[in-house]
């Protein structure tokens, strides 16, 4: 599938070139990164990043390729840098015909002067290796290429600047390795074919423009460890494989590297395809990138007690893994593609690390309890996977520890977070912690203080109370407690509406009262699979969030009339402004559960597809501007914002076209059936 592509038009506008971006994974928490032009423009772009050890350390090992043409004495690069001076030096994108993804494959193609020389990157699943290759085009010219290695060693997070140190290259029979320090560990370069060309030093002041925008250090040191040099003629392949590991380097210099990869890839589509065949015949071309943009957040977990562990990765390029995103993300990023077996080893494993009542804010050391809403997505994410398995052994096996959990819920966790005697509704607060996913902080403080009664927190405790009640059923356990208390929370849940305003209120009982800021987190309420809410304030609910909030890509986090609303690209509006993409397939949930118009609502998705050309490219981003023209921000590539929009494409898909508005209960499942 080659349907996202950028022709010579779009890539000969520097900043278009420079601001697109690509991502490759390989499945362990390693990944490759960059620009379409080449520039290297944040700390995590990189050919290969490394995800070393357990838990991984994400390792930038090399940098870069630089390519260029040898003719005569003449040298055409065909890369693009930036450097600390403002200069663009090379302008290799100047010479790009196209630059398309075969499925997740990158690949470039430039045409100078009767030449015609594609380039693809891949990772190998399950290792630190990069593969490179050149194919030359059989209708064209012969070449001489030439590619310099810009090595290093350092980790994500960190900068490279003013080394005061010589790296170890030394030769081996197919390419070199790489030392930068002692006790690095080194880097294995591969190019079977190739003549060796020895230059060795530091290429210094290559700029990073989006770390400086952020106010971090932006200037950084790449080493260059040697030019690998070939000659190739009409139709020929080559191939530089980069890697942790010297045998992996050396075994992976075959064609069949490639052919594993699209095998993976194929495997990823087939799974979907059984999974939802209905939905799958009729998926539009975005929503089929999607399922194959999924698998860039599964990952194998290292080490633990558990074999064939999996974990979910909040985003890129941080590759945070937190318990929120991963919960929320998991139906659409593992049901709907048809992977239920890496559903329940996520589902498990955080499952085991409740303590009172709830899970760690992410998988990392110290262990922190920040959130309060993870524990309640847990309750969905059962949900979902027990709805699209059927599987009550493994429901029974998890029961006790949602028990628990919500007893403590129930009875009053850390940070103040429990259930009211007087109304059943959950409040949660503590002095400079931000509990819910509007969990930006500022010196500290959270940026949107919202201790009390947030919406969106009820309206998920609702969920998880009607879930337990169907969980208890389905075992031939009690269930009336859940259910009674489940109908206490929906009563109430009557006290956020706001007849002023005509939406739902914020956060309830707050330290200075209710909170009426017109937010998206009331969506939850109409959108998850069960309802406090009568129609006609679902309806008030989704007028009033349409007509304030909604843009094309995601919602807005304030109504622009607030005073405190910042719409542009700043850490300060992402939940003041700022519109986010998870919330835009929850809204198109809520339309149809107001209006029962299967395709309005589906047509509320397909700016998405849109988005997947606008910053990773076959991505979907964390958000977007609330001004236009809505440009993205925040991380590259999110993982709720991928698995909410495949899940609600596909719920979608299988709705009836037209349904009858009636009053609570459900109207459709976590997930959906194709």
């Amino acid at each position: 599938m080659s349907d996202l592509t950028l022709g010579r038009d779009r890539l000969g506008d520097a900043s278009l070139a420079t601001g697109r971006e690509w991502l490759v994974t390989n499945g362990i928490g390693g990944f490759a990164a960059g620009t379409v032009s080449g520039a290297l423009t944040r700390r995590s772009h990189g050919l290969l990043i490394a995800a070393l050890d357990a838990p991984p350390r994400r390792t930038l090992l090399l940098a870069k390729l630089a390519e260029r043409l040898l003719r005569d004495d003449e040298s055409i690069d065909l890369g693009t840098d930036l450097w600390a001076s403002g200069a663009m030096d090379p302008r290799g994108h100047l010479h790009l015909l196209s630059f398309h993804l075969e499925d997740t494959i990158p690949v470039w193609t430039w045409v100078v002067a009767g030449v015609r020389l594609e380039k693809r990157v891949w990772m190998e699943r399950g290792e630190n290796t990069t593969c490179v290759e050149y194919a030359l085009a059989p209708d064209g010219h012969a070449a001489t290429l030439g590619v310099r290695a810009l090595v290093n060693h350092r980790a994500l997070e960190t900068i490279v600047r003013d080394p005061g140190w010589t790296p170890a290259v030394t030769r081996t029979t197919h390419g070199l390795c790489v030392r930068m320090v002692d006790t690095a560990a080194p880097l294995w370069l591969s190019a079977a074919g190739a003549e060796l060309a020895p230059e060795v030093h530091w290429y210094r002041d290559y700029a990073l423009p989006v770390e400086r925008g952020c106010g971090e250090p932006w200037i950084e040191d790449h080493f260059m460890a040697g030019e690998f040099v070939v000659r190739l003629t009409p139709g020929e392949r080559f191939r530089i494989t980069a890697s942790a590991r010297a045998d992996a380097a050396a075994g992976l210099a075959s064609a069949a590297a490639r052919s594993r990869h699209v095998a993976h890839e194929r495997i990823l589509l087939d799974a979907w395809r059984r999974a939802r065949p209905a939905a799958a015949r009729s998926a539009p071309a975005w929503v089929r990138r999607l399922v194959l943009s999924a698998d860039a957040f599964v990952a194998a977990r290292a080490g633990g007690e558990r074999p064939n562990a999996r974990s979910l990765l909040a985003y890129y390029p941080g590759l945070a893994e937190t318990s929120r995103d991963a919960l929320m993300a998991l139906p659409g990023l593992t049901l709907v593609t048809g992977r239920a077996d890496v559903a329940r080893a996520v589902v498990a494993a955080w499952a085991a690390r409740a303590d009172r009542g709830l899970l760690p804010s992410r998988n990392a050391e110290p262990v922190e309890y920040r959130t309060a809403d993870a524990s309640l997505w847990l309750f969905q994410a059962v949900r979902a996977v027990h709805e699209a398995t059927g599987d009550d052994g493994w429901l029974a096996s998890l029961f006790p520890a949602l028990e628990d959990i919500g007893a403590w819920l129930e009875r009053g966790s850390r940070h103040g977070i429990g259930a009211d005697p007087r109304d059943g509704l959950l409040r949660a607060g503590a002095e400079g912690l931000a509990l819910t996913w509007m969990d930006a902080c500022a010196d500290g403080r959270p940026v949107t203080p919202r201790a009390g009664k947030p919406v969106e927190i009820n309206a998920l405790w609702y969920n998880a109370l009607t879930a337990m009640a169907a969980f208890a059923r389905r075992l031939g356990r009690p269930h009336e407690a859940y259910a009674q208390l489940a109908r206490r929370v929906g009563h109430g849940f009557a006290r956020y509406w706001h007849d002023e305003g005509g939406w739902l209120h914020d956060v309830i009982d707050g330290p200075q009262g209710a909170d009426s800021s017109l937010r998206p987190n009331q969506l939850l309420a109409v959108s998850l699979p069960d309802t406090p809410l009568p129609a006609a304030r679902r309806r008030a609910v989704l007028e009033a969030c349409g007509r304030h909030l909604l843009t094309p890509y995601g919602l807005r986090t304030l109504a622009p009339g607030d005073p405190r609303y910042c719409g542009g690209d700043a850490d300060a509006a992402a939940h003041q402004g700022s519109a986010w993409v998870w919330l835009l397939p929850h809204y198109a949930l809520a339309h149809y559960r107001v209006h029962g118009d299967r395709s309005a609502a589906m047509a509320l998705l397909e700016p998405l597809g849109a988005l997947l050309e606008t910053r990773a490219l076959g991505q979907l981003p964390e958000r977007v501007t609330g001004e236009p023209p809505h440009a993205p921000e925040g991380a590259i590539a999110r993982a709720a914002s991928v698995g909410e929009a495949l899940r609600a494409w596909h719920v979608l898909a299988a709705a009836p076209e037209k349904r009858p508005v009636g009053r609570g209960g459900r109207t459709f499942s976590a997930v959906g059936s194709g």
